[in-house]
């Protein structure tokens, strides 16, 4: 694959003294923002904002309720009307640079951004994208993140870097900006010479790596494993700055779904680093965010009025045992496990960091190459089993296909590893698997599987189940982790007394068989001839 620069002519930056006038203010009597009106006076201050506002930008409102301001010259980033460095701060300082002596009232700047607001409800609702985004073309677009707006687009037949972006991005203090990729032939070797790992977990992690700049497949999490000394907090920061560079690639755990939410809607690859154990609520969270998730929230300053955030990320976490790992979470997940680095080999994190610098932009023309193959090849990508990430499973499917790695098969036998170990840290699911290995099949209420399962220790588990009904959800959600070591679980009978109480039917799997966890039951979908293949209308009379 070649890489090639646009030779588009670069729209520019706004000027100082230069303005366009808006598709909505052509044929207008208004007067221009600096002119008095026919009276000689002054119009408002907030009707003059409004004006210098709509010559220079054009008004949208993403998909998400957000209105925005787009540059009618200038990058194909979209501005929030408010908040810090958003439009109104921008249109407080050209007024005072426009009307020298003036000073544009809080008042008027509250009242242009209601009118501005409106404009933007006016047209239909469009994607505004963070980082990266589907050109309508359907390549990968990339956003730098440099002031002029350049960006990458990559498609089947290569990568080029391009002077306006095809889609409209949004930024947020949490980015940084991307180097411009190059074209050098060793770049992945660089990139393993930086890390410890072997080369089924590199290759794992760089076709992980191409598939987190295809934005609308769930993406599994990258699990860094590794005892102390591994370097598993600065590799995980070298993946982020890879696909989404930011001044905090690494966070600490979120203490709520809010504040959770705040940092997935501004960042679109995150690093949770050294994860101990993960409450239920973050396993759900994270689990949501991976394959796409929703928080309908409160607008600011209204009792009834709502803003949806809506994200799919890209998560990396660091971890010293997976069993801190969640059943659903852990499904989701990608392990790559460090080795220990020697003394000798160990360098400062000075070194790293410049040595990163230094190759990242041969790094980023390497992956961006084995991306473009990927693309080339993915449509005609057909797996014969479908496993759970099973998007993430066709792009992996077509980098092995051009590339000659075997990425796909390395990762679905870690991911029976990564299941395991899920259920060797959670004390109730061992519970469980010991009572199947001694009893063969085990029926009853959850209640009374409560009362069977001894308690290991003198003091219960934090995480062990407190009644019935947390017992029965505990084991639902633990089903697909049991099923990997050949325990189904059916949950779908009733007792024949009259209480009618459900049952759990816990049994060993025949030797070699992974059958769901519930009992077998007929077709889903009809067995029938599409029309116009043997298939008849039905009679209308």
């Amino acid at each position: 694959m070649t890489a090639t620069r646009s030779d588009r002519p670069v729209n520019g930056h706004n000027r100082p003294g230069t303005s366009r006038v808006g598709p909505t203010d052509r044929g207008t009597s208004r007067p221009a923002h600096g002119k008095p009106d026919d009276g000689g006076k002054q119009p408002p201050a907030a009707a003059r904002i409004v004006a210098m506002a709509r010559e220079e930008y054009r008004f949208v409102m993403s998909t998400d309720g957000r209105p925005y301001a787009v540059a009618l010259d200038g990058p194909n980033v979209a501005v929030p009307l408010r908040g810090k460095a958003g439009l109104r701060q921008r249109l407080a300082r050209r007024f005072a640079d426009a009307y020298p002596g003036e000073v544009a009232s809080q008042s008027a700047l509250a009242d242009a951004m209601t009118v501005l607001e409106g404009i933007a409800e006016d047209n239909d609702p469009v994607p505004v994208n963070l980082r990266v985004g589907r050109a309508p073309d359907g390549a990968i677009v990339v956003d730098l993140g440099s002031a002029d707006g350049r960006a990458v687009v990559v498609s089947g037949l290569g990568w080029q870097v391009v002077e306006r972006s095809p889609v409209l991005f949004r930024r947020s203090g949490a980015m940084a900006p991307m180097p411009e990729p190059v074209l050098d032939g060793d770049g992945l070797a660089k990139l393993h010479a930086l890390l410890n790992m072997d080369e089924s977990a590199f290759h794992q992690l760089v076709a992980w790596l191409v598939a987190a700049w295809i934005p609308d497949i769930p993406h599994p999490a990258v699990v860094c494993k590794g005892e102390q000394g591994t370097g598993k907090s600065k590799a995980a920061q070298m993946f982020i700055n890879l696909i989404d560079p930011s001044p905090a690639a690494k966070r600490s755990q979120p203490r709520d779904e809010k504040a959770w939410s705040r940092q997935a809607f501004s960042s679109w690859a995150l690093c949770l680093d050294n994860v101990s154990t993960i409450p239920p609520w973050l396993s759900d969270t994270l689990c949501k965010a991976v394959t796409g998730d929703g928080v309908v929230d409160r607008a600011l300053y209204t009792d009834d009025d709502v803003v949806v955030l809506t994200f799919k990320r890209v998560l990396a976490m660091t971890t010293i045992d997976a069993g801190a790992l969640a059943g659903d979470l852990a499904e989701r997940v990608l392990l790559l496990d460090l080795q220990l680095i020697d003394s000798r080999r160990r360098r400062s994190e000075e070194e790293l960091d410049a040595t990163f610098e230094a190759v990242r932009p041969a790094v980023l023309g390497a992956l961006f190459d084995v991306l473009a193959c990927a693309l080339a090849v993915l449509p005609a990508v057909r797996l014969e089993a479908m496993p759970r990430m099973a998007d993430f499973a066709r792009v992996l499917a077509a980098v092995d296909q051009t590339q000659g790695w075997n990425t796909l098969g390395d990762y679905l036998a870690t991911s029976a590893n990564v299941a395991t170990d899920a259920l060797e840290g959670d004390p109730f699911a061992m519970a469980i698997a010991t009572l199947v290995d001694q009893a063969g099949t085990w029926q009853g209420t959850a209640g009374q599987l409560l009362d069977t399962l001894p308690v290991p220790g003198p003091v219960r588990p934090p995480n062990w189940p407190k009644d019935a009904t947390r017992a029965g959800g505990r084991v639902k959600r633990l089903a697909p982790l049991l099923r990997s070591i050949g325990i189904t679980v059916d949950d779908t009978q009733r007792s024949r007394d009259r209480t009618r109480h459900k049952l759990l039917i816990l049994s060993r799997a025949p030797d070699g068989d992974a059958s769901a966890s519930a009992p077998d039951q007929g077709a889903l979908w009809p067995d029938v001839a599409p029309i116009g293949q043997g298939r008849t209308l039905p009679d209308q009379t």
